[in-house]
């Protein structure tokens, strides 16, 4: 008979294709896995790699027990955490994924909170483009999504948390200092910054472009809107900042102007989402109400 300590073994063992590897993920010595490895080949009557000086190569029963195995152990992982939920909720493991644009600005002020007043929740986060957590959600690899709303992909329940304004935010001028609005044209007269290809919140910055009959001039991208500060900071351009990201990256810079648009202003709706097939919907509801109150209380005013 198998255990569950055999299929987590070998579970990193198919992940890192190499002894050693697996062998420091599982805190154990590589002869220590090696041999439950080879008990689990005996076990089954059939051999699951094939040893190679450079690593491992899975044989086609490996590659069954790896697509079975991960199976089992998120089930035996579901029933542990539904056993601990029925005492509280937000308790157990959960697995979070949050787009680049968000994690920096959001989590430094909400993870103190669930630590806080969550101590049982095992929280595990993976910051990533929207596409990429998208498909680790309908995948089973990520349990909640913090994103810019909508999803359109079937199959995932979404709850808005708060709206995030679009701020134009460009080098520091008199003219800049005395205006209340800024008019959507002046983004035909300036070079656009912007995040680069993959990023949701660079589609939804040409999207309030096109809306608006903006023309773009020079667009450029960036990697990070760090990068992009700096470069608007020492008058490289101008680019769409998110409001929630205001504190972080302007931090008071004598160089950089914020302003809010004239209405309509563009904006995001930053939202919760979760596979609709999820028997946890109740804990994903309390997080959004949990980072929907942080959010409120941490809104700050414009520099």
């Amino acid at each position: 008979m198998i255990t569950l300590r055999q299929l987590r073994y070998f579970r990193a063992l198919v992940r890192h294709r190499h002894f050693g590897k697996a062998a420091a993920e599982c805190a154990v010595t590589q002869p220590a896995l090696s041999q439950q490895i080879r008990e689990m080949e005996l076990a089954l009557g059939a051999q699951l790699v094939e040893r190679r000086p450079s690593g491992i190569a899975l044989t086609d029963a490996g590659h069954e027990v790896a697509r079975r195995g991960e199976a089992i152990l998120e089930e035996v992982g579901a029933l542990m955490d539904a056993v601990r939920r029925r005492s509280s909720l937000l308790a157990g493991r959960l697995r979070l994924g949050i787009i680049p644009s968000i994690a920096p600005y959001l989590l430094p002020t909400v993870l103190p909170v669930i630590h806080r007043d969550h101590p049982d929740l095992n929280l595990e986060i993976r910051e990533a483009l929207t596409g990429v957590i998208v498909e680790d959600l309908l995948a089973g690899r990520l349990d909640a999504l913090v994103l810019a709303l909508p999803v359109s992909e079937a199959g995932i329940v979404t709850e808005p948390l708060f709206e995030d304004r679009f701020l134009l935010a460009a080098r520091r001028t008199p003219a800049l200092d005395r205006l209340r609005a800024a008019d959507p044209a002046i983004l035909s007269r300036e070079k656009l910054l912007l995040l680069e290809e993959g990023h949701c919140m660079r589609d939804q910055a040409l999207a309030f472009c096109r809306s608006a009959n903006a023309g773009i001039r020079n667009e450029l991208g960036a990697t990070s809107l760090s990068t992009i500060m700096q470069m608007v900071a020492n008058g490289y351009g101008v680019t769409l900042l998110p409001e929630i990201a205001v504190k972080s990256e302007v931090h008071d810079d004598p160089r950089i102007a914020v302003v809010p648009f004239e209405a309509p202003e563009p904006k995001r709706i930053i939202g919760l989402a979760w596979r609709s097939a999820s028997r946890n919907a109740d804990d994903f509801r309390a997080l959004a109400r949990l980072i929907a109150d942080v959010a409120e209380d941490e809104r700050a005013p414009l520099p």
